[in-house]
């Protein structure tokens, strides 16, 4: 039986958790984009919030109006 270093046994993981994610890349690639999507959805949901909060307030029924295209 040989004792490895850890060193190593960080390389045979590093190059496992490699292989495991090239091969669920290439096998999924839906599921990773669909992933990527959301990612990138939130981000841009937390960027409309931070412009949101910057932004002067305006009432209901402005709102409203802007909706129906009532307002330009």
């Amino acid at each position: 039986m040989t004792i490895s270093s850890p060193v190593e046994d960080d390389i045979r993981l590093k190059n496992i958790f490699k292989e495991a994610l090239t091969e669920v890349l290439e096998e999924r690639q839906a599921l990773f984009t669909e992933i990527v999507m959301e990612a990138l959805e939130d981000f841009a949901l937390v960027r409309a919030i931070q412009e949101g909060e910057d932004s002067e307030e305006v009432g209901r029924e402005e709102v409203m109006q802007v909706l129906r295209g009532e307002v330009s």
